[in-house]
This record gives structure tokens, C-alpha cells and sequence, in this order.
């Protein structure tokens, strides 16, 4: 009787870790060669206009990712922003935190943007 009941708890359990386990595979970058280990290495390697561009590329693609990351952060910093009430005045607040969270990720996007200009550069050299 009492295997019958934990049946559907146990079948719940199992399509939820499921589900977080496939949503944590499609999260993963599949691209190992912009890993930054990776990068570090090419780009101590590099020698040819090819492996250049390839970085180059790299580079754009990380910077488009960080551009992605720094809009969703400044919807968040907006909406934390039209909450912003005494209760929540110890710092860092948590408007405090979307914003730095923010300019983060457009200072990483700007190195980004540098690596991949001097990279194309190099490329076309």
C-alpha cells in the first residue's frame, strides 16, 4: 500500500531532476575552442592569419554575449529600480547589485570588443 503511494512522488522526482539535468546540458557552451584556456594558448601559438581570424571571431562572440548579459541586467537594474523603498536602504541594495552587475558586463563586452579588433588586425596584416 504504502509503495503504491510513493510511486508518484518518486516519478515526479525523477521528471524534475531530468529536467534540470537537460536544461544544464543546453546551457553549456558546446564551443571549446573560446573556452579561455583555450584562447590563451591560441593565442600565444598564433602565427597565421587564420588562427587570427579565428580568435577575432571568438572574441566577437564573447562580445555579443556580454552585450546579451548586460541588456538582461539593465531590465533587471530598471525593475529593481521603481522598488527601491527604506526597508531595502543597507548596502548593497539589490538595485546597487544589478547595476554593478551591469557595468560589468559592458566593461567585459568593451574588452571583448578590444581583443577583437586588435585580433583582425592581425588577421589582415
Amino acid at each position: 500500500m504504502k509503495s503504491t503511494q510513493h510511486f508518484p512522488w518518486v516519478l515526479c522526482f525523477a521528471l524534475a531532476c531530468a529536467g534540470i539535468a537537460q536544461a544544464a546540458n543546453t546551457s553549456q557552451k558546446s564551443d571549446p575552442e573560446c573556452a579561455p584556456a583555450h584562447l590563451k594558448q591560441t593565442a600565444r601559438e598564433a602565427h597565421t592569419a587564420a588562427q587570427y581570424s579565428a580568435l577575432a571571431d571568438c572574441y566577437e562572440k564573447m562580445q555579443k554575449e556580454y552585450l546579451e548579459k548586460a541588456a538582461q541586467e539593465k531590465q533587471e537594474w530598471e525593475r529593481r529600480s521603481q522598488n527601491v523603498t527604506a526597508t531595502a536602504a543597507k548596502y548593497p541594495r539589490p538595485v546597487d547589485s544589478a547595476r554593478y552587475l551591469y557595468e560589468y558586463d559592458l566593461s567585459r563586452a568593451s574588452e571583448a570588443e578590444k581583443m577583437h579588433m586588435k585580433y583582425s588586425q592581425l588577421a589582415t596584416q
